[in-house]
């Protein structure tokens, strides 16, 4: 198989765990307390393959200085991105509640709150497929452990976010739309990874991975972590801190 096809074949597939996710949301009355916990179990995930996956191999692969700078640099502009998607009404696009001031907004409440929405969705997503596409390039397998840190958090962020576009009043067509979109461009994302950055020097896959890292975590701070610690609280840090273990563990099992 070519390896853009494939590379577009696991971004695929980890944007479709957030159909998944919104799927469970969808049909299924999720309590608010376990999807923080899963929020947070994923959160942990995402912590490690950052520490141990993507901001490692792009200093092994470009020097410490690019990495710094593509790690900062990717934190700043989700940050921007952010904050911009947050005065049209998606600050609180993982909520899962539908009551409160904390809560997504309906389009009568907010117009135009459901294309920032959908857009702070795809911001949250494309890095990690990025990084999916990247790891394939030198003729190497997908990383198992990006891959399922891909996809262990994407199950609950799908999840959180639907079950709190449906408490907000939005139509299944809107909710599926938006998260079939996304994991189409998931893979997308992947694929232009890959191809784009195929003959590049490694000093420039070192920035673009770690921009991939900064950015998600950044969105981990900003997103993941306050919707688990919303209902989780004090668990929030032990839950995590077990993600990270298990994504530790897969890590160095595939070592």
């Amino acid at each position: 198989m070519p390896g853009a096809v494939e590379a577009g074949l696991w971004g695929l597939l980890g944007g479709a765990a957030l159909v998944l996710g919104a799927l469970v949301a969808w049909f299924v009355r999720v309590p608010r307390t376990l999807i923080a916990s899963v929020m947070a179990f994923g959160s942990g995930v995402l912590f490690s393959a950052v520490a141990f996956d993507l901001v490692e191999e792009a200093a092994d692969t470009g020097g410490l200085g690019p990495t710094a700078i593509g790690f900062v640099g990717g934190a700043l502009a989700y940050l921007v991105a952010n904050a911009l998607l947050a005065r049209r009404g998606a600050r609180h696009r993982k909520r899962s509640g539908g009551e409160g001031p904390e809560r997504q907004p309906s389009e009568d409440e907010q117009s135009g709150s459901g294309a920032a929405i959908a857009i702070g969705a795809l911001l949250d997503g494309v890095p990690e497929s990025v990084v999916l596409g990247l790891s394939l390039l030198g003729g190497g397998a997908v990383s198992a452990p990006v891959l399922a840190a891909v996809f262990i958090s994407n199950v609950p962020e799908g999840l959180s976010s639907a079950a709190g576009m449906k408490a907000s009043g939005r139509r299944a067509g809107y909710v599926f739309g938006v998260w079939g979109g996304i994991a189409v461009v998931s893979g997308v994302a992947a694929l232009v990874g890959y191809l784009a950055l195929g003959d590049a020097p490694p000093e420039a896959v070192a920035v673009i991975t770690a921009v991939a890292a900064g950015a998600i975590l950044t969105m981990i701070a900003d997103t993941m972590i306050p919707e688990a610690f919303e209902r989780t609280r004090t668990w929030t840090g032990v839950i995590t801190t077990v993600g990270f273990l298990v994504a530790f563990a897969i890590e160095r099992l595939g070592a």
